[in-house]
């Protein structure tokens, strides 16, 4: 289960919906990932569209980082009472001002790559070293592609 909220600021410049099939897109990246998972819930997950100014905020209040960044994963399990519900993994906050500027292949196709770097955040993977990171981007690659697909959703 996703919910999506896009900052208002941003809601005249994204395209027509943009939100509506990123929102089905990570969905389905979240039920591909609970599959993987099997906890007894369905997995739920927070997706919030925002500007550079608000993920800045975010940066330096939760990471003491004074800079906006692209992504940012507050994941529900880490910490003191994480395994309370499990299946609640938490929020993803991706910054449209900053994968605009980053974008190789189109902003859609950014934010998707975000998303799903996010949700393995949520997930409990890292990129501290080679290692992590190549389990990550592995992991990325299997929800983004099951993500892409039709029909019942697939383990991933």
């Amino acid at each position: 289960m996703l919910g999506l909220s896009v900052q208002e600021e941003l809601v005249g410049r994204l395209a027509e919906g943009f939100a509506q099939r990123l929102e089905a897109q990570v969905e389905r990246m979240v039920s591909a990932a609970w599959l993987t998972e099997k906890t007894e819930r369905e997995l739920e997950a927070d997706l919030r569209l925002c500007d550079d100014a608000e993920i800045h905020a975010l940066n330096r209040d939760y990471r003491h980082k004074d800079k906006p960044t692209d992504v940012l994963a507050f994941a529900q399990r880490e910490g003191e009472g994480g395994n309370l519900c499990p299946e609640i993994l938490g929020d993803i906050v991706i910054s449209i001002d900053t994968a605009e500027r980053q974008a190789k292949a189109g902003l859609y196709r950014e934010v998707i790559h975000l998303a799903a770097h996010g949700l393995c955040h949520l997930l409990g993977y890292d990129h501290q070293d080679d290692e992590e990171e190549a389990a990550m981007n592995a992991r990325m690659a299997r929800l983004i592609a099951e993500s892409e697909g039709d029909g019942p959703v697939q383990a991933a």
